[in-house]
């Protein structure tokens, strides 16, 4: 009964990834991406994409649990057509918002110069306005799916507990500071060291939106390894996906000691 699981476990996980790690064994490798300066670029545009959007998502998601924990019924409505972009698949949603920023013929330059006479800007050119595009494109993606968990922390406090605050005549930031968010910490910094881990390896958001252009400028960990493939240096691509564990592991621990707890 066992063996069968075995198997699976074996064939979908220990084989890829032992046959990446022995692909990535040579030294040689490591001294070629270490030498490569769009590797460094790559790690620069990996944090920022990770203190910036992650950060801005975590913390616009507290704000609306707030918001949709609220007991009005227009809200369920809201509730619903918020959830969509989570809920649809990436690729054409992804794409369809590349279309939209297409400088030429994009229905966003397209209203500008309807608008102003003035020709929009070429909004995937220029690489930091690219990579924050993709960032933008990220947090809209993934930001239900933290709202809902952060709502779901927000109900499971006892509303006993406001109505006492409100006896004791304390304000709405009051019973944020003294009762929302000593509930809500620990969830909170686990939602984050989790959308952290996820977060590194989320290629959609810029393969698809800028990849990884202009001039590989916009690359992040989770695609720079398409590059190197598309250049035919596969023990390159596995290197690149190996550094990336440093990242990583630490993360993983981290949330793994606070959920043992």
């Amino acid at each position: 009964m066992v063996v069968p699981y075995l198997l699976i476990f074996f064939i979908f996980v220990v084989y890829p990834v032992g046959y990446g790690l022995w692909l990535a064994r040579h030294p040689d490798s490591y001294e070629r991406l270490l030498a490569d300066p769009i590797f460094y670029r790559t790690l620069a545009n990996t944090l920022f994409f990770l203190v910036v959007g992650i950060n801005i998502k975590m913390v616009i998601a507290l704000m609306l649990s707030g918001f949709f924990v609220q007991k009005r019924w227009w809200i369920s409505i809201i509730s619903v057509i918020f959830i969509l972009p989570w809920a649809l698949p990436s690729i054409p949603t992804i794409l369809s918002v590349r279309f939209m920023l297409n400088p030429e013929w994009g229905v966003i330059n397209t209203k500008i110069f309807e608008l102003t006479g003035a020709d929009g800007p070429n909004w995937l050119n220029e690489p930091f306005l690219a990579l924050c595009l993709a960032i933008t494109m990220h947090i809209w993606k993934s930001l239900p799916f933290w709202t809902l968990i952060l709502v779901a922390a927000r109900l499971s406090i006892p509303l006993e507990q406001y109505e006492a605050a409100s006896v004791d005549g304390a304000t709405n930031w009051q019973k944020f500071r003294f009762i929302t968010w000593p509930s809500m910490k620990t969830i909170y910094l686990t939602s984050t060291i989790l959308s952290m881990i996820w977060t590194l390896g989320d290629f959609n958001s810029v393969y698809l939106l800028t990849g990884g252009g202009p001039a590989d400028m916009t690359h992040v960990l989770a695609t720079l390894g398409i590059r190197y493939l598309r250049l035919d240096q596969v023990d390159l691509a596995m290197a690149s996906i190996v550094v990336a564990l440093p990242f990583v592991l630490p993360l993983v621990f981290f949330m793994m000691k606070r959920l043992s707890k």
